[in-house]
């Protein structure tokens, strides 16, 4: 087939890659070079990155705006593929390519519709994660799913290292669903079950509530690493933690936020066990081990996260 594909971040480079080696890739349409790192070098999205090693034609837009639209359709696709793009696909440019839109979302639909699904269920404490394949409607990610799959996931998973695996088997999948549109055997039904959203996360969804059980702050720790971020306050300061995990059940019995350090970290108090941190940052210098930054403390006595 006829191929327009849109995506930005590393997720969305194993299905180009996957699509390219199989169809015709018309244009790869991305956002545009975004300020990175300390010196705010203008650098290509992943997506742009993968595009130029493709030797495949590359559209930047911010926006799917009219002069974007009057582009993408001269190209008379038969098919546009989006993944993680970071823009919206309105009419007429919806309707432009032969087959429509279709979009890889790493959730299963209709659980986690928007910008964020493997956060909000990791967050959530969700059992299973996974990725589905629907046709692009004008509403947030309510389209006919085509295929669906549910994605074994390590107990100690981050959102980028969950992300990371979900983006390889949603490659294969979308990858079957293209080779089915093309033989004219694809079928999509309409979503069914629970609709929950997924909005993008802020700076305070990372914020960590010691009066909660040690099950839920794993999983947001889980759910917001790397970005925002996991993070408290001791002494005032701002500290986020990079590395974390429960304790066991026979671990010392602390109060919520209270700060206990030891050998190899920092536990803090939880409503239930406690949670060993082993990696922070405070605010203002680099990334150190916990039990440095303990022992680099004037004054640890008394001292409690969340204060």
């Amino acid at each position: 087939m006829r191929l327009v594909f849109a995506g930005t971040p590393a997720a969305a480079v194993p299905t180009l890659r996957a699509l390219a080696a199989q169809h015709e890739i018309a244009a790869v349409v991305t956002r545009p070079d975004a300020p990175l790192g300390r010196k705010r070098v203008l650098t290509p999205s992943p997506v742009a990155a993968a595009a130029e090693e493709l030797g495949l034609p590359v559209i930047k837009a911010a926006r799917l705006d009219t002069e974007a639209t009057e582009r993408i359709s001269a190209l008379l696709a038969d098919l546009g593929v989006i993944v993680a793009y970071g823009g919206i696909v309105r009419e007429p440019l919806l309707s432009a390519p032969a087959h429509g839109w279709i979009n890889l979302h790493f959730s299963l639909l209709p659980q986690w519709r928007g910008a964020a699904p493997v956060q909000r269920a990791l967050i959530a404490g969700d059992a299973e994660l996974g990725v589905s394949v629907f046709q692009l409607v004008p509403a947030l990610d309510a389209g006919d799913v085509f295929a669906m799959r549910t994605v074994a996931m390590p107990s100690d998973a981050t959102a980028d290292a969950a992300l990371e695996i979900l983006a390889l088997d949603g490659a294969a999948l979308t990858s079957d669903v293209v080779a089915a549109i093309a033989a004219g055997t694809a079928v999509a039904s309409a979503q069914t079950g629970e609709v929950s959203l997924a909005p993008k996360l802020a700076l305070e969804d990372g914020l960590m509530d010691w009066t909660q059980p040690v099950e839920a702050l794993y999983a947001r720790f889980r759910g917001v690493t790397p970005e925002p971020g996991a993070h408290t306050t001791v002494d005032g300061a701002r500290l986020k933690i990079l590395s974390a995990a429960p304790m066991a059940s026979d671990a010392p019995d602390l109060a919520p936020g209270e700060l206990l350090g030891t050998k190899n970290g920092v536990l803090i108090g939880t409503a239930t066990t406690p949670l060993a941190v082993t990696r922070v940052q405070p605010a203002g210098k680099g990334a150190m081990n916990a039990a440095d930054w303990w022992r680099g403390l004037r004054d640890s006595d008394g001292m409690k996260a969340g204060s």
